[in-house]
């Protein structure tokens, strides 16, 4: 049995994250609506610190749940941003509003799920990197996806956070090869 992917390292958090979330195939809607706000909030910031503050943005957001968000204003992004559980940062919190509402408008034409899944062809990408030097930090697909996003007025979703979210949802299989979680993972795809 191989080692866990390195990036993890040995805070405990991380490595329940790595061993049991990161890299799962997500296929619910709000999910992934949560987790793109949250890599969007990791932008600048090291994962852990949003790992660390996860369960504080769940509270803070109501659970993420994008009808509920898609409705909230001036007042809502003033209580966030005063909100020291969270990332305080006001740009985040806006694009978080607005990637709500953008969010509703793929959910009634097609499924946010189906929406991003058809960029894979609705099946996980098996890579099979040795290092995470070969793992690259974004990819034409995810400049593409990033565009079409932007397009459809999603905010904080650049190629490189969407990378970073596709590879966590599960989108791209990125544990590497001797990591005993990459054949687990392929499993699931």
């Amino acid at each position: 049995m191989g080692e866990r992917c390195d990036w993890c390292g040995d805070d405990p958090l991380y490595v329940a994250y790595h061993d049991k979330e990161w890299g799962v195939p997500e296929y619910d809607g709000r999910a992934l609506y949560e987790k793109l706000v949250l890599d969007g909030f990791q932008a600048g910031l090291s994962w852990i610190t949003i790992l660390r503050k996860r369960d504080n943005f769940r509270a803070a957001f109501n659970g993420f749940d994008p009808n509920e968000i898609a409705t909230w204003g001036t007042a809502e992004v003033d209580r966030l941003a005063q909100d020291p559980g969270i990332v305080r940062h006001r740009g985040k919190i806006e694009a978080a509003i607005k990637n709500a509402r953008s969010w509703q408008q793929i959910e009634a034409e097609r499924g946010f799920s189906n929406y991003l899944w058809d960029f894979v062809d609705g099946s996980p990408v098996q890579n099979r990197f040795h290092s995470m030097a070969e793992v690259p930090a974004q990819t034409p697909l995810s400049q593409r996806i990033s565009k079409d996003l932007k397009a459809r007025g999603f905010g904080f979703c650049g190629p490189t956070i969407v990378y970073a979210f596709m590879q966590a949802s599960g989108f791209f299989n990125d544990h590497l090869v001797p990591c005993p979680r990459h054949d687990a993972v392929a499993a699931m795809g």
